[in-house]
């Protein structure tokens, strides 16, 4: 069964292909997710068959439903790895900073070495780029060198691998947005916040109703977000002292 096993499945000794797409990555809101899917070299004509498509140009109910028939495919494995908000500003923010591009490799790349080391043959891997796709695909082949790498704009849309990740990755971040617990206790806090983009009205009016004068925003917002820096005009100034934790 396609599934985020811990365990290689029986055809992991053929030689596979996989694909890694993300999803929320431009999003003030949520999770980035970086999703991938894989199988036999063998099954790659039949994959092309199953109507994947860049998710982003299909409805929900139509990736949810895909989502659905990959799980329930014996010939296919996937994998996701859901990096929180807090996460991803906090990199960005700490003193030795970690951007984006930084973030989005790394993570495509814990992907490979997860699924090799369950024991799947991977000799394959296509995937959507993220900065130059030249140096990124020098970066893997670097990393992997035993794997021939294909970096492509727009991958997506071009090989049938990397839309089934681009399913994969969609749906769960769809799923973790949908099922968020947030974490405070404000009265006035609710759940209509659009689709999480910054340029969107929904969006920007939660961003403006949920913002604190001390605390920031709830756990769900990227604080380092440029697009949050605005809403804090006015905002109160918090003085850290150095070696604070020295006086009692």
């Amino acid at each position: 069964m396609g599934s985020e096993a811990a365990m290689a499945p029986e055809w992991a000794s053929e030689a596979c292909i996989m694909g890694i797409d993300e999803a929320g990555r431009g999003p003030v809101l949520g999770p980035m997710v970086y999703g991938c899917l894989y199988c036999p070299r063998s099954y790659q004509k039949t994959l092309s068959t199953l109507s994947f498509a860049d998710s982003k140009t299909l409805k929900e109910e139509k990736r949810e439903e895909l989502f659905e028939i990959l799980k329930a495919n014996d010939s296919i494995g996937w994998a996701v790895d859901v990096i929180d908000p807090k996460e991803l500003s906090s990199k960005m923010l700490k003193k030795n900073k970690i951007n984006l591009n930084e973030i989005s490799h790394d993570s495509a790349m814990g992907l490979v070495d997860r699924v090799l080391k369950m024991g799947v043959l991977l000799t394959e891997v296509y995937i959507d780029t993220v900065g130059d796709p030249g140096k990124y695909e020098a970066k893997l082949s670097k990393n992997f060198p035993s794997i021939k790498f294909v970096v492509a704009k727009k991958a997506d849309s071009l090989y049938p691998v990397v839309s089934g990740a681009s399913i994969v990755a969609k749906v769960t971040r769809d799923r973790a947005i949908r099922d968020w617990v947030l974490d405070e206790s404000a009265d006035n806090i609710h759940r209509k916040f659009g689709s999480g983009y910054p340029g969107d009205p929904a969006t920007k009016s939660w961003l403006e109703d949920h913002k604190h004068s001390i605390f920031g925003f709830p756990t769900l917002v990227r604080f380092s977000w440029g697009t949050c820096s605005s809403y804090f005009k006015g905002g109160t100034e918090v003085l850290w002292l150095a070696g604070a934790a020295d006086y009692h």
